[in-house]
């Protein structure tokens, strides 16, 4: 069956956050925590929300809260000046919108979070449903956020791709039994997703456009 779904991760497919997120990362680990662990502690969990991952560094809800709340501080004080659309995505993004089609946002932000990066990007209006972290009880990798964006789109699984840059995406999409495809302009490439055999492999934002060609 054609697909005539599309819904996309932000952070690492859409928008060139990463340099924001790390940044966040470090600030809050040397407040919270006097040291900056490697960044490649904070990469393994990116996809998931921020109280997921700071779980790994402690169990005290409290304290999770508290770094949470140093962590979005900075990045918002930060975010406009740092966080960029990914060359060639807006374009790419915007040839997929055609009659009898539906585009969707899938993010582990919170939905304010995720409206703000859309905004820079200027994107705001490419996506006809948007699915925050905030809105779901169950956050990537479970497919409950796919599963509701499809729901509101009134779409079918076999119908729809997710399309995304961490294992965290691909794992979602499958479960949620959507077809999956795998960026590779953002932090992580091939070796780090091959094991998982998403359906697509993108070299470029261009390469959506191979997501119609049954279209």
């Amino acid at each position: 069956m054609a697909l005539s779904t599309f819904l996309f991760d932000l952070d690492g497919t859409l928008i060139d956050s990463i340099e924001l997120i790390l940044r966040s990362y470090r600030h809050t680990m040397r407040l919270h925590r006097g040291h900056e662990p490697p960044d490649d502690v904070w990469m393994t969990g990116l996809g998931t929300p921020l109280s997921v991952q700071f779980r790994h560094f402690t169990d005290d809800p409290a304290e999770i809260e508290a770094m949470v709340a140093t962590y979005r501080a900075y990045n918002l004080a930060h975010h406009d000046e740092l966080v960029r659309p990914y060359a060639g995505v807006v374009a790419a993004v915007q040839a997929l919108r055609r009659p009898g089609r539906a585009l969707g946002l899938v993010t582990s932000k919170m939905r304010s979070g995720a409206l703000r990066g859309l905004q820079v990007a200027e994107l705001a209006d490419a996506f006809d449903v948007i699915v925050g972290s905030d809105e779901v009880t169950h956050p990537k990798p479970h497919p409950e956020p796919v599963l509701a964006a499809l729901a509101r789109l009134g779409a079918e699984p076999e119908t729809a791709v997710f399309i995304g840059d961490s294992r965290h995406d691909i794992e979602c999409g499958r479960a949620a039994g959507v077809k999956t495809a795998a960026v590779l302009w953002g932090p992580f490439d091939r070796s780090h997703l091959a094991d998982l055999a998403p359906d697509y492999w993108l070299e470029r934002p261009e390469d959506l456009s191979l997501l119609t060609t049954d279209n």
